[in-house]
């Protein structure tokens, strides 16, 4: 089974044929640098992380674009109400980008291009969709003409005819249509000089679409494999990125990928609700491969509901691994990384992790259990395939040397070894054993109760 992964485009899952056989070009929205990067972002980047991963454990030469937007209207008023130059408050939140990055343990992108640096190749793209007639100049402004392209609306699966007015058309009467985008706006009355660049047309700045139709080609080709992002961009931006793009003769994105939300309440975590959880904060808390486990771990185009239980849960399931494999190591000295069938399968059907973490903790009980019979050869195995698994999803322990345990982190870590044992105990119908377990935990103040996913724990 080759990969096989859900197209938003044909709302289909296909499977994955890359434009040239061995590689894979993968094109991911990066942030509008108002703020510093939440949780809701880094999602995304976990998710599209593992993809390449995996993509390039099964072969591929993996090329990942993400790009920062680092001028916007809503940078230019955050700056305004800071006090400070527009640059200077994109390139602090561009440095938070960077670290959060590295802190959940990202891949470094293959490059990762700012809008400011690609304004010749943003004029370019205007000029031809002008001269094919797809855009339109107004006093400085340029347009895309939503009319000239019949299939504007194929992504989002919208109507034309039914779609409401853009944003920014609110008393503007120089638009053909009230649904026409700006691909570049004119350089406005009190707006900083820094924040204009020339163009045939005159002073200005890019418009957020086109920005992304601009940078995409210039570092992947007018055709590449895979556009990611969240679900919220699918209209209007990554509609008009595909509509701009294949406008000018483009063939654009082959499959678009896109993530679900991180909600708290119900509501879609967001700086304008102000529901943020900045990485920075989030990992005082806990540490880093423990929150890129909880992000990574739901299937990415589900929703995840935000709580901190939920992370808990997440962090002791991956001290499970991390407790065999402190265990393991001065038991193996030799082991090679390898992927169980099964979990290959998992990550093949759509990215699916849920299903392959089950392999992995099904590796780890096995590995429990040749460990306490003296097995060597299969606690041998048992590791090379852990090694492999986690790798793939970035979360081998071995990969994360300074993520020191506290010691409460260290208490819930020995009480997960607990349970494995009463597990392990319990599948050898050594029931005598694993009441013994539960009241040495009852005993320590720790509740034990057993529902149809395993054992959860609560200290009384």
């Amino acid at each position: 089974m080759s990969l096989q992964i859900y197209d938003t485009a044909t709302r289909s899952v296909r499977a994955f044929e890359p434009l040239e056989p061995g590689k894979a070009s993968i094109y991911l929205c990066g942030l509008t640098v108002q703020g510093p990067p939440h949780i809701g972002h880094v999602r995304n980047w976990i998710n599209m992380d593992i993809l390449r991963r995996w993509l390039a454990a099964s072969g591929h030469e993996v090329t990942f674009v993400r790009n920062v937007t680092d001028i916007d209207d809503k940078i230019l008023v955050k700056s305004a109400e800071a006090g400070e130059p527009w640059w200077a408050l994109a390139y602090r939140n561009e440095r938070e980008i960077f670290h959060a990055e590295e802190v959940l343990g990202c891949l470094p992108s293959s490059y990762e291009p700012r809008a400011t640096g690609h304004v010749p190749e943003m004029v370019e793209l205007m000029q031809r969709l002008i001269e094919r007639g797809h855009a339109y100049v107004a006093d400085g402004d340029v347009y895309f003409d939503v009319q000239s392209w019949p299939s504007y609306g194929s992504l989002s699966g919208q109507r034309v005819d039914e779609m409401q007015a853009a944003g920014d058309s609110v008393g503007d009467t120089r638009k053909r249509d009230p649904r026409d985008f700006a691909l570049w706006k004119a350089a406005k009355p009190g707006e900083p000089s820094t924040a204009s660049w020339p163009t045939p047309w005159g002073r200005g700045r890019p418009g957020w679409h086109l920005e992304c139709s601009a940078m995409a080609t210039k570092y992947l080709g007018p055709s590449f494999d895979i556009h990611g992002g969240g679900l919220d961009l699918v209209f209007p931006h990554h509609e008009n990125e595909l509509a701009q793009s294949t406008a000018a003769g483009d063939g654009f994105a082959r499959y678009w990928m896109h993530n679900g939300f991180v909600t708290m309440s119900g509501e879609k975590m967001s700086k304008s609700l102000g529901n943020t959880l900045q990485v920075r904060e989030i990992v005082k808390q806990w540490r880093a491969v423990e929150v890129r486990y909880y992000l990574g771990a739901a299937h990415y185009r589900s929703v995840i509901e935000f709580s901190p239980a939920a992370l808990d849960e997440a962090a002791a399931a991956f001290r499970r691994i991390e407790n065999f494999v402190e265990k393991a190591t001065p038991m193996v000295e030799t082991w090679a990384p390898s992927v169980p069938d099964a979990f290959a399968r998992a990550m093949d059907d759509d990215l699916g992790v849920p299903a392959a973490l089950a392999v992995l903790h099904d590796t780890v009980r096995g590995g429990n259990g040749a460990m306490a019979d003296g097995a060597k050869e299969t606690v041998r195995e048992a590791y090379g395939a852990v090694a492999g698994m986690c790798q793939v999803l970035g979360i081998w322990p071995a990969d994360w040397p300074g993520e020191a345990r506290s010691s409460t982190q260290l208490a819930d870590g020995l009480i997960g070894l607990a349970l494995d044992q009463r597990e392990l105990a319990r599948q050898r119908k050594d029931f005598t054993s694993a009441d013994v377990i539960r009241a040495r935990l009852a005993g320590l103040g720790v509740t034990i109760e057993d529902t149809r996913q395993g054992p959860t724990w609560s200290i009384d």
